[in-house]
């Protein structure tokens, strides 16, 4: 299945890593985006739709803003991974001034990636895939996961994230999940892009908070989720930055573990908050927008309204730190399963969609995209000297990297957070069978049905589903990872350090 890398015509290029966008607006508007990296028509029409929230912010201002600051869309960034979205281009980085915009955050609040490198070696993991895949199968859709938690436990990672789950330490007679924790997870450390995101309630998730009574299970914590998320298993194939590599504890060879998640219920309930604040304080004045985008303003009269928003925000960024740290466990249950004692150090857990309040009333809103902070930008230990560590995955059975921010400012200070879809998944689960056989002779998807039992095989009505599923995610949705890690390091956003190969992946 191809796709034409031809130029949209309305998109003009200025060198090898960057495209510019003139729109009505006059708003300034770049993709960084090399010559072999496509870009959909779909995803350019929805953008310059996007843009129309200037106009937006305009009758926002004149139907009575109490701000002293003019609302606007100051810039806009779109990374190497851009492509069509649900009303905001997956890879749009907007800043904003004098207004927040809920859209440009969307359902899958701090949807991230966590990665881990083990003490392991590809050579002591390879022999026992099989017996390694019923574990993980086990693991994520079996019951095994056995994530108990306590209200406190509930209630803490919500209002602070790690620090808020783990500060009782491990429960006593804890199972499952919880026994792969060890100190250095509670010493929770400086190796995420945030531990957490305090705030003084999580009154919006009470059901949550108390549901079981006591020390209860839930499907939802732990839980992969669908679409593009994942749990995968990689080793290093490559070196591309040795000092960085070796700072990070990378070396050839060594099993790194990698996961793909947000905040699952929890980010839709906090985005649909996000839209009624948005509808309750709309001037009666101003018609709605015909693009249905609708910022809220950061001045006295929204502040009540927004701070209910932000809340639950937080509440659920927090909550994807937590199941992000918990798939990062069950990946090491399931190695440990295989080879015993292991060593697990964490690299780095990024976010993808969140927004970051800044000076002067500027919002950055990333959808779809990552930081990638420069040297000591972040205050992060493995930031510090190297760069903010970014992590691009490609799509499933293909090459990730890990690379280095550089906080290029052209870029805002972002690259993007995986390969990006070619084609939508509707073309893309109507792809050739013949392909989707050869992909699976060759690499090892763990999905909670096995297709390999023979009591499943027999009924065509389940395999074709799972087949029209896995054809969504396949290789051939999904653009090349060299190109788009190529067009960030053109670009001079971040730098490529390391290469990883597949092992197997998990998907929900």
């Amino acid at each position: 299945m191809s796709v034409s890398k031809r130029l949209d015509p309305r998109l003009i290029r200025t060198d090898d890593s960057w495209l510019t966008l003139p729109n009505p607006a006059n708003i300034p508007v770049e993709i960084c985006a090399g010559p072999d990296v496509p870009i959909e028509t779909a995803a350019v029409d929805e953008l310059l739709t996007v843009l129309e929230t200037a106009d937006t912010l305009a009758a926002l201002a004149r139907g009575g803003s109490a701000s002293d600051v003019t609302p606007r869309i100051d810039r806009v960034v779109c990374t190497p991974d851009f492509h069509k979205g649900a009303g905001i281009p997956i890879g749009t980085v907007l800043r904003t001034v004098g207004a927040l915009v809920p859209q440009a955050v969307g359902n899958d609040i701090n949807c991230g990636m966590r990665v881990e490198v083990t003490s392991l070696t590809i050579e002591e993991v390879r022999p026992h895939l099989d017996r390694l895949e019923r574990h993980l199968r086990h693991l994520f859709f079996e019951g095994g996961r056995r994530i108990g938690l306590t209200a406190d436990q509930r209630a803490g990672l919500l209002r602070d994230g790690l620090p808020g789950l783990l500060a009782e330490g491990v429960p006593a007679g804890a199972d499952g999940a919880w026994r792969q924790v060890v100190p250095s997870d509670i010493e929770v450390g400086d190796r995420l892009h945030a531990a957490g995101y305090p705030v003084d309630s999580a009154d919006g998730f009470r059901d949550w908070i108390t549901s079981g009574g006591g020390t209860s299970f839930d499907s939802i914590i732990g839980s992969v989720g669908g679409g593009n998320h994942f749990a995968e298993l990689q080793y290093v194939s490559a070196i591309h930055d040795g000092p960085t590599a070796y700072a990070w504890g990378l070396a050839p060879g060594r099993v790194v573990s990698m996961v793909h998640s947000g905040s699952l219920s929890l980010g839709h309930q906090a985005n649909a908050t996000g839209q009624d604040q948005a509808r309750a304080v709309w001037p009666r004045t101003v018609p709605m927008p015909r693009n249905r985008i609708l910022p809220i303003l950061l001045d006295e009269r929204s502040a009540p309204a927004r701070e209910r928003y932000l809340t639950a925000l937080a509440n659920a960024a927090n909550f994807a730190i937590g199941n992000r740290f918990f798939l990062s466990l069950m990946m090491r249950a399931g190695l440990a399963s295989i080879a015993g004692e292991l060593r697990s150090q964490l690299i780095y857990d990024a976010p993808h969609n969140l927004l970051w309040p800044g000076e002067d009333g500027a919002v950055l809103h990333r959808k779809g995209a990552t930081p990638a902070g420069g040297p000591g930008d972040d205050g992060s230990e493995p930031g510090r000297l190297w760069g903010e560590p970014v992590i691009v995955p490609g799509s499933m059975g293909a090459p990730s990297f890990l690379l280095r921010g550089l906080g290029n400012p052209r870029a805002l200070a972002s690259a993007c957070h995986g390969a990006g879809r070619s084609v939508p998944r509707g073309v893309a689960a109507r792809g050739s069978d013949a392909e989707l056989d050869a992909f699976l002779r060759e690499f090892r998807v763990v999905t909670p049905l096995n297709h390999r039992d023979p009591t499943v095989a027999g009924r065509r009505d389940i395999i074709d589903a799972w087949r029209r599923d896995l054809k969504q995610e396949a290789p051939w949705a999904y653009k090349e990872v060299g190109p788009v890690v190529g067009s960030l390091s053109r670009a001079e956003a971040a730098q490529p350090v390391a290469e990883l190969r597949p092992i197997l992946t998990v998907k929900g």
